[in-house]
C-alpha cells in the first residue's frame, strides 16, 4: 500500500542521517584523531516550505549550507560554477532529475531509467512552481487568495481553475507539514 511505501521510505531517509552521524563520530577515531565532524544537511528552502522531507532525515543536521536557497537558485549557482571552473560533474548534477532515491528500481525499468521516483512527481508540482509559491509566501507574504490573484496573471497560460488547484495544493501541504520545520518538539 501507499502507506507502507511511505513508511519504508521514511525509515530509509532517517537511516541515512543516523549513518551520517555515525560516520561523523567514528571517522576521526578511525584516523586516530580526536573530536568529531559536523554533519551537513541537504534540504533546500523549497522542500522545507512544501514539507517534502522526512522529519529527522536530511533536514536534521549540524549545518545546512543550502537550507535557505531555492532549488532554482541552487541550480543556477551550480551551472555557473560548472562553467566558471570547468567542473563537468556539476553539469551532470544540475541536469539529473531531482530524486530522493528512496524507492528501488524495479525489474520493469529496463528502459535505462536510473530512478523510479522523482521529487516533482512525488510533490505534484515542479520546482519552478514551488519557487513561485515560496517567493510569494515568504517574500510577498501572500496567503491563498492574494497568491491566486498574482499567479492567475503570471501563469496566464493556465486556466484560473488550474491555478486555484495548484495554490490549494501548495497551501494544504504547507499547513500540514509545518511541524517538520521545528526540531525541538513543541510542548
Amino acid at each position: 500500500t501507499n502507506t507502507e511505501d511511505v513508511a519504508l521510505q521514511n525509515i530509509q531517509a532517517r537511516l541515512r542521517m543516523v549513518f551520517a552521524y555515525l560516520f561523523a563520530q567514528l571517522l576521526p577515531w578511525a584516523r586516530k584523531r580526536s573530536g568529531f565532524l559536523l554533519v551537513l544537511g541537504s534540504s533546500n528552502v523549497d522542500e522545507g516550505l512544501r514539507g517534502y522531507l522526512t522529519k529527522y532525515d536530511c533536514s536534521a543536521a549540524d549545518l545546512n549550507p543550502i537550507g535557505a536557497i531555492s532549488k532554482g537558485d541552487l541550480k543556477r549557482m551550480l551551472r555557473w560554477a560548472a562553467n566558471e571552473y570547468n567542473y563537468e560533474v556539476l553539469k551532470e548534477i544540475v541536469d539529473a532529475p531531482p530524486t530522493a532515491e528512496l524507492r528501488p528500481i524495479t525489474d520493469g525499468d529496463a528502459d535505462g531509467k536510473e530512478h523510479t521516483q522523482t521529487d516533482e512527481e512525488d510533490m505534484g508540482m515542479t520546482y519552478d512552481e514551488l519557487g513561485y509559491f515560496g517567493r510569494l509566501r515568504k517574500i510577498s507574504r501572500c496567503g491563498p487568495v492574494s497568491m491566486f490573484k498574482k499567479l492567475v496573471i503570471t501563469w496566464s497560460h493556465l486556466k484560473p481553475s488550474e491555478v486555484a488547484t495548484k495554490v490549494k495544493r501548495f497551501f494544504y501541504f504547507y499547513s500540514v507539514n509545518r511541524h517538520k520545520m521545528t526540531v525541538i518538539t513543541p510542548s
